[in-house]
C-alpha cells in the first residue's frame, strides 16, 4: 500500500449504514464474492479466505455471495462464528422444499445458525414473485422464527424493483445500478433509479451491484464509482474483488480518499474481466438458453458472446454442461 493511502485510512473508515428499516447496519462497500469463486477466478479456499479477512481488516463488514457461486466454504473458513461481518446470500428456490434445501444448505456451508439476509436470485416482476411464492412463505416464517433475519430479492429488471417495494414481506432489495445502465433488462439507468428510490422511500433497503457494468467500465471507475456512490437511494455498493490491491482501493475510495497507485506502482482495478470460451463447446444451446442479457447465441454449432451486452456475472458458466466458460 502507498504511504499515502496508509496514513490516510488511519484516520478515515468505510462508513457503517443502516440498511433500510431491517435494522441491520453493513458497510457503505459490499464485497461481491463471486469474482474469487470457483465461476471466475477460483481462487484456493486458502487464497479466498484470506482475501475476505483482509477486506474485513480494511473495513468491509458486508459480504455478499449465493448459492451458485459456491463459495460458502470460503467464507466460512474467512468468519466462521463471527459476529462481527453481516452476509447475504440467495437462491432460486421456488417452493418450500427447495427453500429448505437451499436455507440448510447455506447455514451448514457457512456454519452460521443465523443467515444475515436470504433472497431469491434474479427475480423478474410481479409474476415471477408469485410463481415463487411457497418459497417466499417459508423464508418469511424462518425469519419469523429467527433463523434469517432479513429477507429480499435481487434483480436486473426495473420490473423486479417495483413488484418488490409493493411487496411488505421483501426487506432488501439488490438491484443492478450504474453509470451507463449495462445490464439492465427492461429499461434504462434513469428508469432503474427512479425505481430504486421508490423502493427505498418505502423502506426497503438497497444494496447495488454491478456498479463497474461487470468490469466494462473499469476503464471509467472513478466516474462509475462517482455516480454509485452519488446515488442517495443506494444504502450500499457491491464491488467484486480479486486481489489486495483491489480491496485497498476500493476501501480507500469509500473511506472519502482518492487512491492513484497500489503498492506495486500500478493502478488497481485496472484489469477488465475477461470471458473465456475453450474450443471444447458443444453447442448445446445451454448456456444461450440461460443468458438473462440475450450476450449468448450460436453460430455455426458453436457459442458466441456479445460482448456489449455481456456483463459477466458468469452465471453461463455454472449451467454449461461440459465447463467451456469461465470469467477470469
Amino acid at each position: 500500500m502507498s504511504a499515502s493511502i496508509s496514513k490516510n485510512l488511519e484516520n478515515k473508515k468505510i462508513p457503517q449504514v443502516s440498511l433500510g428499516k431491517t435494522g441491520i447496519d453493513v458497510s457503505k462497500l459490499c464485497f461481491g464474492t463471486l469474482t474469487l469463486s470457483p465461476l471466475q477466478r477460483h481462487l484456493s479456499i486458502d487464497e479466498g479466505a484470506a482475501l475476505l479477512g483482509y477486506a474485513r481488516d480494511n473495513g468491509i463488514t458486508f459480504f455478499d455471495t449465493a448459492e451458485l457461486y459456491q463459495n460458502y466454504t470460503y467464507l466460512k473458513k474467512a468468519f466462521e462464528r463471527k459476529d462481527d461481518v453481516v452476509i447475504a446470500t440467495k437462491s432460486y428456490s421456488y417452493d418450500q422444499k427447495t427453500a429448505q434445501e437451499s436455507l440448510d444448505k447455506a447455514r451448514l456451508g457457512m456454519n452460521r445458525d443465523v443467515i444475515d439476509i436470504f433472497m431469491l436470485h434474479e427475480q423478474e416482476g410481479e409474476l415471477t414473485l408469485k410463481g415463487h411464492r411457497e418459497a417466499i412463505d417459508y423464508f418469511i416464517e424462518q425469519k419469523q422464527r429467527g433463523v434469517i433475519k432479513a429477507f429480499g430479492i435481487s434483480t436486473h429488471h426495473i420490473a423486479g424493483v417495483e413488484a418488490a417495494a409493493m411487496m411488505r414481506e421483501i426487506d432488501v432489495i439488490h438491484p443492478i445500478m450504474n453509470l451507463t445502465g449495462i445490464g439492465i433488462a427492461d429499461g434504462t439507468r434513469d428508469e432503474m433509479s427512479a425505481a430504486i428510490m421508490t423502493a427505498h422511500e418505502a423502506g426497503k433497503g438497497i444494496y447495488a451491484m454491478k456498479p463497474l457494468g461487470g468490469g466494462h467500465l473499469i476503464q471509467i471507475r472513478e466516474q462509475a464509482l462517482a455516480y454509485a456512490l452519488a446515488q442517495e437511494d443506494a444504502d450500499a455498493i457491491a464491488l467484486g474483488m480479486q486481489s489486495e490491491a483491489e480491496v485497498r482501493y476500493n476501501a480507500a475510495l469509500f473511506s472519502g480518499i482518492l487512491p492513484k497507485e497500489d503498492d506495486s506502482g500500478s493502478t488497481a482495478n485496472q484489469s477488465r474481466r475477461l470471458l473465456i470460451h475453450a474450443d471444447w463447446c458443444t453447442g448445446c444451446g445451454t448456456c444461450v438458453t440461460r443468458c438473462a442479457q440475450k450476450a449468448l447465441s450460436l453460430k455455426n454449432n458453436v457459442a458466441v458472446v456479445d460482448m456489449a451486452k455481456c456483463v459477466l456475472c458468469s452465471y453461463c458458466a455454472a449451467d454449461c454442461p461440459v465447463l467451456a466458460i469461465k470469467i477470469i
